[in-house]
């Protein structure tokens, strides 16, 4: 009797290696996996387009992109990423981000970019081929408009939760033509 090979097992999950098959989904498709699994930001309200990542016919990871919030940086000819989420999957954000911008230059956008907090790594946007462009940007408190009341933080029904991390960021992007 022959025994099968064995999948290589992916030692940080100790699970099965995955295939990663990415998919056009819906921006309704993408906000639910964000409300259901973002780690500190909840959904977006418009985008340009927005891609998931199945394993198994199962979402594992979507990626949702924008005109960049900064209307400074609202050029034409830029996009954001503004929500990136997964499961935890390894490999899932990089393939989400590496493919998020072929996408982008394939549409003629010459730029992508997003934030990281300051205290994350970026590993998956250096595996993606993403530099880090500007370290220390943004502020530590979203009231910077002046004339809107903004909150870090919002109520729920069991006490108070934190909605946006106050931490500096950084901007990392991707170059896509020149």
């Amino acid at each position: 009797m022959r025994l099968n090979k064995l999948k290589p097992l992916d030692k940080e999950f100790n699970y099965p290696a995955q295939k990663l098959v990415i998919k056009q989904i819906t921006l309704k498709q993408a906000n639910g996996f964000v409300l259901g699994n973002h780690r500190h930001h909840s959904k977006v309200v418009g985008h340009k387009f927005s891609i998931g990542c199945f394993s198994d016919s199962q979402v594992v990871g979507v990626v949702i992109i924008g005109r960049p919030i900064s209307r400074k940086l609202d050029n034409g000819s830029t996009l954001e990423v503004t929500r990136l989420c997964t499961n935890g999957i390894k490999n899932t954000a990089s393939k989400l981000l590496a493919s998020s911008a072929r996408i982008a230059k394939e549409f003629g956008y010459k730029k992508i970019i997003t934030y990281i907090l300051k205290s994350e790594e970026g590993i998956s946007l250096k595996a993606a081929g993403w530099e880090l462009e500007y370290d220390n940007c943004g502020g530590l408190s979203w009231n910077s408009s002046g004339s809107i009341n903004r909150t870090d933080k919002i109520i729920d029904l069991f006490g108070e939760t934190k909605k946006y991390p106050n931490e500096l960021k950084q901007r990392w992007c991707k170059i896509l033509a020149i």
